[in-house]
């Protein structure tokens, strides 16, 4: 039974007597009814939806800096359609609370928060259309510029919105409490009336309607005061009371999980701030930092100690910055703050954009420094932003690319002018600057016939040097040339100082030498003979490695569009620039040994053998042209032992059950910082019992030495060793191992001799010759493409060299 109902059958159970008053109360408590419904079920869902629209702003904010940091063009095209929807969702919820508007105030608010929500979409697109176009930095001075400057005004309307809500609800609560006192008091006064009769009737009014709502009432009030929306109100009936406690318990419950996201996106705003990969702050009042940055500023300045920190301090300390920038820039912050946006952009052009910073442990750092005012709603300066980027690495990867470029140049240069007018050239230039010191230091004073001399010879060099097109080279010394000039000319005030002339001839000096070392060792071009002691066969030319002016070109485009802002691409392209310019100069193994390799077959006619196969597995590495020479000369020695000694006759190696056609192998590779070379063959093996033989008969050891078999094996490598009892035009005047002992050592390199067996004591054990060289001798040529081939190309990486079974012997 409801409580109309109750109240009607008890009105009529009463006395016409008191008609009258028992319907007065009937319409009192209908009343009160009513505007409890009212309260309930339209004044409070308003304030619900007024507080789901400050949930649906920070949903907005997340998704606008989410696009903003979002690197993919095509996420962020995603995530500003997502902006549009939100837009939308966010138009029909002021519409919505257009409707349930309530005065002047509210309707007046409502129309403010349109406005601004058609500002703020407008700035988020600005700021899309900035980020698919790659302007990132642009895009995110413009967030946080604009963006959140519509943000926070959008956020005090709506947040002002749901004051008036709120003070409304407040009102109607109160109205209502005051409505309810009322009913009470009338409901008494009819008790009073009615003594007797209406007493029973007034005590179950109050049990069923009274305190319900007084108890319903209250808590309103003090869930309104404290916020406290986890509290709810017990439903004892469901009556016209209990619905309206259930609807009002359902829009707490409301309001605690709206009040829930928006800190939950609160949290995700910050988790976000504090691991964007940038350097942000913000300078308040009196150039003071925010204690609100991003936590990567702690990083790029590796200190904690950064809120409240005067910013001069924080990030202008130990710069290369003057006392006066230092001024203007701290007077330019305090001068901002405060004033009208148009005061910041008047000064902008001021503010430092690039500081180059030392560190508490003496390193430099050079810093990216971009400025951005936070405005209020009348466009006044509150604070300044900082985005501090860390651009050290970027930059020294540029001044490579710019060595790297100017390289290239100068090879370019040095490749259009053929080889013997270069070396002519580099041989004048340098008889030119020979001259010249010694006219310098002959004469502590000016003369006129030095300095005519002087300048003769330098604008010889530039005009040689133009004439080929050494335009790197020529530059330079026309600032000679023209420092000659001066001192022709009395009244230009140039002073003769020997020291300054010595240094500006050192300074051409260095050039030209880079320019014949770049030709003779970078591009192999050389002395056009054989170097003393390379033994080279007649129709055996060098293959070096060199590359045409049209690669040069592409290499020189490539480093003029880099993208200096991009760290990847930059470090693509230098990676790129640098293994070509290594692989200049370089030849294959296969090539350098040809001579000796292709000279096999004659060899083993006359040994009478059969020739042998020879497997070169260089596993991707080339050599720089300078170390050719050094390994002929080794491997020439090495490979004739090894068909002379190791590999044996076609009857022998037929009764072992080996193929008549013996293998010598030679694997190259990279191991503890050193090229290592290992040769060996599939021959019978060192003749332990034989080199110790020997080695007692020329007393390099005694009868009774007890030695390893590694010891004795090192005994091949002395001076006039030889297991040869005759002379023969390949070997027996013990000359041999200890040559390529000497050649190997001259290079800081050293030789091993490894077992490939463990049968210690043996009369013979195959073993490899491995020959070490410095790493500096070798490149890989890691996939890169080069105009020859190359014997194992395919393998991408050094081995590591395991023995072989068979060895070669020695002389």
């Amino acid at each position: 039974m409801t409580i109309c109902m109750r109240i009607t059958l008890l009105v009529i159970l009463t006395f016409v007597a008191i008609a009258g008053i028992g319907g007065y109360a009937m319409y009192q408590s209908r009343s009160s009814a009513v505007e409890v419904r009212s309260v309930t079920e339209g004044v409070m869902p308003s304030v619900l939806a007024s507080s789901d629209l400050m949930g649906q702003l920070k949903d907005v904010q997340l998704a606008a800096m989410v696009m903003v940091t979002e690197s993919d063009t095509q996420l962020v095209a995603q995530e500003n359609d997502k902006l549009a929807e939100k837009k939308t969702v966010l138009e029909q919820a002021l519409a919505a609370q257009a409707k349930q508007a309530e005065g002047v105030a509210q309707r007046g608010l409502i129309e403010q928060a349109r406005e601004s929500l058609d500002n703020y979409f407008g700035a988020i697109d600005t700021t899309a259309k900035f980020k698919l176009a790659g302007k990132n930095e642009i895009a995110q001075a413009q967030f946080f510029g604009g963006v959140m400057q519509y943000q926070s005004e959008l956020e005090g309307i709506v947040n002002t919105l749901r004051i008036e809500k709120n003070r409304f609800k407040d009102n109607a609560i109160a109205s209502l409490n005051g409505k309810l006192a009322q009913t009470t008091t009338t409901i008494s006064v009819v008790t009073v009336m009615a003594v007797l009769l209406l007493g029973g009737i007034g005590f179950l009014l109050y049990r069923q309607i009274t305190g319900p709502i007084s108890r319903m009432a209250a808590m309103m009030g003090e869930i309104a005061t404290s916020q406290d929306f986890t509290r709810r109100l017990p439903v004892q009936r469901m009556d016209e009371v209990g619905h309206s406690i259930v609807a009002f318990n359902g829009m707490v419950e409301k309001i605690e999980e709206a009040s829930a996201q928006v800190r939950q996106k609160t949290a995700d705003m910050q988790a976000m701030l504090q691991n964007i990969p940038q350097g942000i702050l913000t300078i308040v009042e009196g150039n003071r930092v925010h204690p609100e940055y991003s936590a990567f500023l702690e990083t790029v300045f590796e200190t904690t100690d950064i809120a409240g920190r005067d910013v001069m301090e924080l990030v202008f300390a130990n710069t290369n910055l003057g006392a006066d920038t230092l001024s203007q820039i701290e007077a330019i912050g305090g001068a901002c703050i405060g004033e009208d946006v148009m005061n910041f952009e008047f000064n902008e052009h001021l503010m430092v954009g690039e500081i180059e910073k030392t560190m508490a442990d003496g390193s430099k750092k050079i810093l990216d420094l971009s400025w951005s005012p936070i405005t209020d709603e009348s466009d006044t300066v509150i604070r300044l932003m900082l985005c501090v980027r860390d651009v050290t690495e970027l930059r020294q990867l540029a001044a490579e690319a710019n060595e790297q470029k100017r390289e290239l140049e100068m090879i370019g240069e040095i490749l259009a002018v053929a080889a013997p007018k270069f070396a002519e050239f580099i041989g004048s230039a340098r008889r030119f600057l020979d001259e010249n010191e010694q006219i310098v230091h002959q004469n502590p004073e000016a003369t006129a016939f030095a300095i005519a001399k002087l300048f003769r010879n330098m604008h010889t060099i530039k005009g040689n040097g133009r004439t080929y097109g050494l335009l790197h080279l020529a530059n330079v010394v026309h600032h000679a040339e023209q420092h000659y000039d001066d001192l022709r000319h009395p009244a230009s005030g140039a002073v003769w100082n020997q020291q300054e002339l010595l240094q500006q001839l050192a300074q051409v000096r260095e050039l030209i030498d880079r320019y014949a070392r770049i030709n003779e060792v970078t591009l192999g071009r050389g002395s056009s003979t054989a170097s003393a002691g390379e033994q080279v066969l007649p129709g055996y030319e060098r293959q070096v490695l060199t590359i045409d002016r049209k690669h040069i070109q592409e290499s020189l485009q490539r480093l003029e569009n880099v993208n200096t802002a991009n760290l990847h691409e930059l470090v693509a392209v230098r990676n790129d620039v640098r293994r070509t310019l290594r692989l200049l100069g370089t030849e294959t193994i296969a090539d350098v040994l040809a001579p000796i390799t292709d000279s096999l077959p004659a060899l083993a006619a006359d040994l009478d053998k059969a020739a042998p196969v020879v497997e070169i597995e260089d596993n991707g590495y080339v050599v720089h042209s300078f170390a050719a020479p050094l390994l002929q000369n080794v491997f020439m020695h090495l490979i004739r032992n090894a068909m002379d000694h190791g590999l044996e006759g076609r009857q022998e190696r037929a009764a072992k059950g080996k193929p008549e056609t013996g293998t010598i192998k030679l694997e190259t590779g990279v191991m503890d910082d050193m090229f290592q070379l290992a040769l060996s063959d599939d021959g019978r093996g060192l003749a332990l019992e034989k080199v110790r033989q020997i080695g007692i008969e020329k007393q390099l050891i005694t009868v009774d030495q007890a030695l390893s078999d590694a010891e004795i094996a090192r005994l091949i490598l002395q001076p006039g060793f030889s297991t040869r009892s005759e002379v023969t035009d390949v070997s027996g005047r013990g000359v041999g191992m200890d040559a390529v002992l000497d050649f190997v050592t001259r290079e800081h390199g050293q030789i091993e001799i490894r077992f490939a067996d463990t049968n210690e004591g043996a009369a013979f054990r195959p073993f490899q010759i491995i020959v070490m060289l410095p790493e500096s001798v070798a490149v890989e040529v890691d996939g890169i493409d080069v105009p020859y081939p190359v014997a194992g190309q395919e393998a991408t990486a050094p081995v590591a060299l395991p023995p072989q079974d068979g060895n070669p012997q020695v002389a």
